[in-house]
């Protein structure tokens, strides 16, 4: 899989692949990753990226043009255009096809997006383009199962938005989708593209020491997707299924006063499995009951989170 990143601040990035996991598995070649300058697809002795926004309004605004050619660039073309309007600042022209960026060595075909999402469009002139993203308060939100989807894919082009946003032509000429990581607004599109990356790429196979690692977590994978038992011995935990995952305890045994679980000693995998689960349904209902009406729930779950309730 590779990430391309469209930024004002490169050198934000040098950190976050320098370290930890993402590291190993750049330097595996599991995922790969390039950072583009925006200010380098500028034309002005000032490198200007940003101006003031139409109607008036606090902050600037990213501008179309050194976006647009940052993409392109990547051998990107507008969405289902036969003809690509070529963007500039006073007026548009048109560009015949055959002028058209032809170097698409990086762009492999795509898995097929969310229904929700043209991710695998063409560009129109046969070719599947990667998956661009546009890193927006504005978007959609990020989730563990859209982090599911961009991993599936071969080719993802982040853009990181700055300022008061982005050019909207762009988000309509090259964009697939708006992500947001949260309702916050940040200061720009960095963190929220370090944010996209990093859940991502560890749930790429190899990345992770231990694969299982990925489904048993919060908003993993449900029971029924996971195998029952390993190497005949039953599973002590539940795949998630939606919900957050539970309390993990390590030695000592006792630290500050507490104890660690009795059930957690005794080495009954399926009195630790129920007590998991339980532990699951507590912590969901009381940190985040919204999770609750999608979660994958069996009817011994909706039993026991009536008890939890009850209890509350």
């Amino acid at each position: 899989m590779r990430f391309e990143i469209v930024t004002i601040f490169p050198g934000f990035f040098t950190s976050i692949f320098e370290n930890g996991i993402l590291r190993r598995a750049l330097a595996e070649g599991l995922v790969e990753a390039a950072v583009h300058d925006l200010r380098a697809f500028t034309h002005d002795r000032h490198r200007t990226v940003d101006d003031r926004p139409f109607g008036g309004g606090e902050g600037m605004v990213l501008k179309a043009q050194p976006i647009a050619e940052a993409l392109e660039s990547l051998g990107i073309a507008q969405k289902a255009n036969t003809v690509a309007p070529a963007v500039s600042q006073g007026t548009t022209s048109v560009v015949p096809k055959d002028q058209l960026k032809e170097d698409r060595a990086l762009a492999p075909a795509e898995s097929p997006a969310p229904k929700e999402s043209d991710s695998s469009a063409s560009d129109g002139i046969g070719c599947l383009r990667p998956t661009v993203i546009l890193l927006s308060a504005q978007g959609r939100p990020f989730t563990q199962a859209f982090a599911r989807h961009i991993a599936s894919l071969s080719h993802v082009v982040l853009i990181c938005g700055r300022y008061e946003g982005v050019d909207e032509r762009i988000n309509e000429l090259y964009c697939d989708m708006e992500l947001s990581i949260g309702d916050y607004v940040l200061s720009g599109g960095e963190l929220a593209a370090a944010v996209v990356i990093d859940a991502t790429m560890r749930l790429i196979p190899g990345v992770l020491g231990n694969e299982a690692s990925g489904e048993f977590e919060s908003f993993g994978s449900a029971d029924a997707e996971i195998a029952t038992d390993v190497d005949g011995v039953p599973r002590s935990q539940h795949g998630a299924g939606g919900l957050l995952d539970y309390p993990h305890y390590t030695r000592p045994a006792e630290f500050g006063g507490l104890k660690v679980p009795e059930v957690l000693l005794n080495g009954d995998h399926l009195g630790i499995r129920r007590w998991r689960r339980e532990q699951q349904l507590k912590k969901t209902l009381k940190n985040r009951p919204d999770l609750l009406e999608n979660a994958a729930l069996s009817k011994e779950d909706e039993k026991l989170l009536e008890v939890i309730r009850q209890k509350n």
